[in-house]
């Protein structure tokens, strides 16, 4: 039986997701307290999370003054693509063909992505899917350190989701992959692999077009939801 999460991890996935979604927009101001009393912990698993979020520079905290969500800087989401490529393009290469059952687990993954309506509803399925291609040749750990470093890009990504691509285009790289992989290409698998985490960088300049507000040296955007001290 899985381990339950501590309130350290609850308040982590929880402000992370907020600001990964965008519903904590650049510029937001966070509140220890207010937080704590949202997700139903004390202060301390608060503190804990932010320090830790704070690492992937996806907040700042500002001594003396708050902790402030950051801008989407690009820099961060190429640094993050190159080690998310390195990492996963490498463990596809080393997969030997995969199981029948493990072949039925990528297709479910599909057909769940297939049924996804909208962003909210497929990135989940489509981190599921990341997770389960490492998991094919025992890396399955290594999620951990790719989880770590894209922040940024996950940002980027979530909003070219809906501005630059429909969700069934990620599904069909994603089955692009897995049928190279059921026909014994590995080499192909990769190439499609490779290709699909690369097009965030048309992602990310189309994003960066159409939502300026969200990315480093912009203004903070206005209407921006605020969680004060």
């Amino acid at each position: 039986m899985p381990a339950r999460p501590s309130a350290r991890d609850v308040a982590y996935a929880h402000v992370r997701d907020e600001i990964i979604s965008g519903a904590l927009r650049p510029g937001a101001s966070l509140s220890e307290n207010e937080l704590a009393a949202t997700i139903g912990i004390s202060r301390q698993p608060v503190r804990e999370a932010l320090l830790l979020i704070a690492q992937e520079g996806l907040v700042e905290i500002r001594p003396q003054s708050g902790t402030y969500v950051t801008p989407i800087d690009p820099d961060r989401v190429r640094e993050a693509q190159f080690i998310r490529e390195a990492i996963e393009v490498t463990s596809l290469a080393s997969c030997a063909t995969p199981s029948d059952e493990q072949e039925r687990m990528l297709r479910s993954i599909l057909a769940a992505q297939r049924k996804a309506r909208d962003r909210e509803e497929f990135y989940p399925l489509d981190e599921e899917f990341h997770r389960a291609l490492l998991g094919l040749a025992g890396h399955a750990n290594a999620w951990a350190a790719v989880s770590a470093a894209k922040g940024h890009l996950d940002r980027a990504r979530y909003v070219g989701m809906s501005a630059t691509r429909d969700v069934q285009d990620y599904a069909d790289d994603h089955e692009r992959v897995v049928d190279a992989l059921a026909a014994g290409d590995p080499d192909a698998a990769c190439a499609a692999l490779r290709e699909h985490l690369r097009f965030v960088f048309a992602d990310l300049e189309a994003v960066r077009e159409q939502h300026p507000e969200l990315f480093e040296g912009a203004p903070a955007a206005r209407g921006t939801r605020r969680t004060r001290r």
